[in-house]
């Protein structure tokens, strides 16, 4: 049996173009939807979801194309763009009840937040970002020796059919080489965790790949064309970002600030899965940016 958010109740839900949901629902009050990344499922939300929910109504999807949602084929080149993505999460909420809510991404799922909360201001109350940079900026600051780091991104952004022949003939390696290196303490991801996002992603190769490319793409001509119009993030938004040193080159804060005027920025020292390494630093931060 897969692992779950304990105490939180489990449904399908079908949001835009009948896709359907696998989503976890727990606890009571104002709505909170926190959105997973790669390479894991909404399980990464099991601690920071447990305690939200003592005050908060908590819902933990899985993105379409992760996890157990549905994995449509990419045959118009949108199925996984951000605004795609974004949309799925309102049509959740609000097929939940909810017209309104805070929303939390982390990697990926910080993606698709930020576009949500672009794209639907109406719906989206406040917005938390773990340790990503929006899509425009990300592939800006990605240049010379250190995009090395970014290698996965690269190859991710190549046509259909090499990158999904050469990811699915090695998906474990390939993906735990991911929570092996990004993670400081190997020990938050206990194994059967660990078995359960590799076993997810094998699964999903084809989809998290169509996710990535658009992000190589048409997520990349969404931005564009905000950052052209104006438009930018009106929700209190707080940014949590791993201690990344000298090793940035460039000032994540004032990127984050061209897109969120009202913005809290913070550094946490720990790896990139941080609210599985640093959950209680992680619900302070989330309940503080609630109060807001």
């Amino acid at each position: 049996m897969e692992p779950r958010i304990t105490g939180f109740d489990y449904q399908r839900v079908t949001v835009g173009e009948g896709v359907t949901l696998n989503v976890a629902v727990g606890g009571s009050g104002s709505p909170i939807v926190l959105l997973h990344g790669f390479p894991q499922t909404h399980l990464m939300w099991r601690h920071v979801a447990a305690d939200l929910a003592a005050d908060h109504t908590v819902i933990c999807p899985d993105l379409r194309g992760y996890g157990a949602s549905d994995k449509p084929a990419d045959t118009d080149g949108v199925t996984y763009a951000k605004r795609t993505m974004a949309a799925d999460i309102v049509a959740l909420a609000r097929a939940l009840g909810y017209e309104r809510f805070a929303l939390a991404g982390h990697d990926r799922g910080a993606l698709v937040a930020i576009r949500a909360g672009l794209d639907h201001p109406e719906a989206v109350t406040q917005l938390a970002s773990l340790d990503v940079l929006p899509t425009l900026d990300m592939w800006d600051v990605l240049h010379g020796p250190t995009a090395a780091v970014g290698f996965h991104l690269y190859l991710m952004a190549q046509p259909p059919g090499l990158p999904e022949q050469l990811i699915g003939a090695s998906a474990d390696a390939f993906f735990g080489y991911f929570l092996d290196l990004w993670a400081r303490n190997p020990e938050a991801i206990p194994a059967e965790v660990r078995a359960a996002y590799l076993r997810a992603s094998r699964e999903a190769v084809t989809s998290i790949v169509a996710d990535y490319r658009a992000s190589a793409g048409v997520d990349v001509a969404h931005d564009r064309a905000d950052r052209a119009a104006g438009n930018r993030l009106g929700m209190p938004v707080t940014v949590l970002q791993q201690d990344w040193g000298g090793a940035l080159g460039f000032d994540a804060a004032a990127l984050w600030r061209e897109w969120a005027p009202d913005l809290t920025h913070q550094t946490i020292s720990c790896g990139h899965f941080m609210a599985e390494e640093a959950p209680a630093e992680v619900v302070k931060a989330l309940r503080s940016l609630l109060a807001r």
